[in-house]
This record gives C-alpha cells, structure tokens and sequence, in this order.
C-alpha cells in the first residue's frame, strides 16, 4: 500500500525514548478548519506539547494565533491525496521525530486520520475499528451489543433490497446514507410516492440505510470526552428544538438547550455506548430520540465533538474550558471537575426573516445571561443560520422565554 510504513519495533522503541523525557509531538490535520482547531493548539502548547500542522491552506493565510502555537506547518496540495498527506507526514516525523498524535476533529478527515495513524504506528483509532463509527447498519449492531434501543432498519444496495427492506420495516420510514453525515442526501418516504421518487433520484451506487421513522421523537444528544482509560471525564447533553432535516429543507430558526441535569436513562445508554465502543483520548457526539413514553433510541455515534458552535456552548453553560480539558487528557493530567449551574442554550437567526428585536435588543434585554453573539461563517450559514447566540439561565422557563423572545418575527 505505501511504503514508509513504521514497524512495530520502531514504534516500542521511540516509546522508550519518548518516556525519557521527549516532547510529546501533535499533529493537527488541517489546523485552519474548524476554527475551533486554533483553540486546540493553543491549550496544547500551553500543556508543553509541540504543535504540528497539515494541510492544504496557504501558510500566509494561517490566523496569527494559530502560526504562533505550529512549530512546523507543511502544505499539501490536496488532502485527499493519501500519498501527498504520508510524504508529508514522513518529513515531518524526519525533521521533529516520533508524533505521537493525530487528530483533525473534522468528521471529513476522520479516516485520513486513521490511516496516517496506522502508517506511522501512532497511537489512536485504525481504519478497521473507524468502520464501526462511520456506517449506520455497523454502528447500530454495536448499540444493539450494548443493550440500547434502536429503531429498525438495514442498509440497502440496489432497488430489490429496498422493496424488500421497506415491506419488512413499513413505511414510513427515513433513508440515508449509509456512511454519511448529518442530514445530507437523506430522504422521509412517507408514501409509495416518495419511494418511487426516491428510486428515481438513487443511483444504487451509494449504499442507503432505510430505518423506521420515529414520529414525535424528540433529538437529543450524550456528548462528552473520554481520557486514557476509555473513562468519561466530561458529559453533557442537549436537545433540539427542530429535527436536523427540518432545519435543512425549510431553512428554520432552532435552538440547542441544555439542561443543568442529565436523565439518568440517557447517561446509562450513553455509557452504555461509550464502553461498547471502546475509544480513548477523544470527544464523542451521540444523538438519540426521546420518545413519549420517556425512553430512547440511539440512532448515531459520532467519534468527534459535536459541530458548530456547540462546544462554546458546552464551554459558557458549564463555565469550563473544553480545549484545556482536553489538552490534560492528551499529556496525562485529570481534567478540572465541571459545575452544572446553568441550563444553557444556543440560537440561530437567518437573514431571509425580519425579526422585532435587533441585536441591541437582545443585549440591554439579557446582558447578564448572554455569552455570546456572532455572525455565523457562511460555510455553516446554509445550515445553522446567519446568527447564533448563546445565553445560560438557571432557570429552565427563563430559557423558553429568551428563544420567544429572539425568534419573534414583525407580522
């Protein structure tokens, strides 16, 4: 496959040169995106631990903030160019030695991360044991193995399996990727019209997991971040207040509130998960439905932090510092204890709508329970908004009242 692949005997031994007393060597795949990787480096160095970066932007297009926390940076031509990415990589371990971890913290690069992991024998997540947090018919096998409810569903290859999957399963039913990500490309089929629209669109040269749609479930989330010894040291979550797919196709206002406790039910199947999945030194995104009768079911395990801006969320709501936390996990340091004194939410607005109070408003109204307003990165605008804001309030009615208030619109 490539041919500079590190033996594991060379691995044990710069593990024993690394104990004597080495910086620890990190390296950041695309350092400049998310933005959120800025942060990262920061705290790392801040921990000792020297920053390296890879990736396709121009050096002299690099924030001075995250120039100043790179040691090296090299650039590539295109990341999707395995072969590019590895003689890189191969430069860097020949110019700093040993790296001794990867991590992009963009789903997009999740399996680049992998494989320059398993070229240079770095310790961290393989491209075999990836597959199971990247398709949906695997990962639901593993929520299965830890005793979690889920929905019903398959994936399919051609139009006889999916005849054959929707006359098991019932309509309606929801169709996605089988490995992607988010809401992209998926599909409600609600009648035997939308599946023959479907059959239409689908090239069956991408594989479809058909699954049960669950009406008035609820979405939610158990994130948090796990250390060394596949151990929670942080756990949160939230729920939202529109479904993903709504928010895409009618380009809605939502929010994201979390709420200061965790029902128990969700923390035992999120740690159920977490244990079944068996990953370490990282965040992890897992999102459920709430159903009427108050018990769950998990639908996807994400082995990243959540996007966005929900890590500034965790962040204000929570009064920590997730970079940090996760910079004493990565050199070995328990991370500070987090305090639960807030419920928190985040907000969106769009452009396309006019609302009846402007963002002067919003401040002299909650100045004390804002944390933050920003203009959204038009990469993210399509799907999130133009606007985000974050309050935090100890009162959960004090959080309804502020998302009527933001989203109210002039008639």
């Amino acid at each position: 496959m490539f041919h500079w692949k590190i033996s594991e005997v060379y691995g044990k031994l710069m593990n024993k040169i690394r104990k004597e007393g080495i910086i620890m060597n990190y390296l950041l795949v695309s350092p400049n995106f998310p933005t959120s990787q800025e942060s990262f480096a920061r705290k790392l160095v801040e921990k000792g631990v020297k920053v390296l970066g890879i990736g396709s932007e121009s050096y002299d297009n690099l924030t001075d903030g995250l120039k100043n926390s790179l040691t090296e940076y090299y650039k590539v031509n295109d990341l999707e160019n395995y072969e590019e990415v590895l003689r890189g990589v191969a430069f860097l371990i020949y110019k700093h030695g040993v790296i001794d971890r990867v991590e992009s913290n963009n789903e997009h690069w999740l399996m680049l991360d992998s494989i320059i992991r398993e070229q240079f024998n770095i310790t961290g997540v393989k491209p075999k044991k990836l597959d199971f947090t990247k398709y949906k018919s695997k990962m639901k096998e593993r929520f299965i193995k830890a005793k979690v409810p889920v929905a019903k569903g398959r994936a399919v290859k051609n139009i006889r399996e999916l005849e054959k999957a929707i006359k098991d399963i019932k309509l309606p039913v929801i169709a996605k990727p089988n490995n992607g990500v988010g809401a992209n490309n998926t599909f409600k089929l609600i009648s035997k019209e939308d599946v023959e629209d479907f059959k239409n669109q689908w090239d069956q040269e991408v594989v479809y997991f058909i699954e049960s749609y669950i009406d008035n479930g609820v979405l939610c989330t158990y994130d948090g971040l796990i250390d060394s010894k596949g151990e929670v040291v942080f756990e949160t979550s939230f729920y939202y207040t529109k479904p993903t797919l709504d928010l895409l196709n009618d380009s809605l206002d939502y929010g994201n509130i979390i709420s200061r406790e965790i029902d128990p039910k969700l923390k035992e199947y999120g740690r159920n998960i977490v244990k079944e999945f068996g990953m370490k030194e990282r965040f992890f995104h897992i999102e459920f439905f709430k159903l009427p009768n108050n018990d769950y079911i998990a639908l996807e395990y994400n082995n990243r932090i959540a996007g966005g801006y929900t890590v500034d969320l965790y962040n204000h709501t929570y009064e920590c510092d997730l970079f940090e936390m996760y910079a004493d996990v990565v050199v070995g340091n328990s991370p500070k204890k987090v305090k639960n004194n807030y419920n928190g939410v985040a907000l969106s607005r769009r452009d396309k709508y006019t609302y009846k109070y402007t963002n002067e408003d919003i401040y002299n109204r909650y100045s004390k329970e804002l944390r933050l307003i920003d203009r959204v990165p038009e990469v993210f605008a399509t799907a999130m908004g133009e606007w985000m804001y974050i309050l935090v309030d100890e009162n959960m009615e004090n959080i309804s009242e502020m998302m009527t208030y933001i989203h109210e619109k002039n008639e």
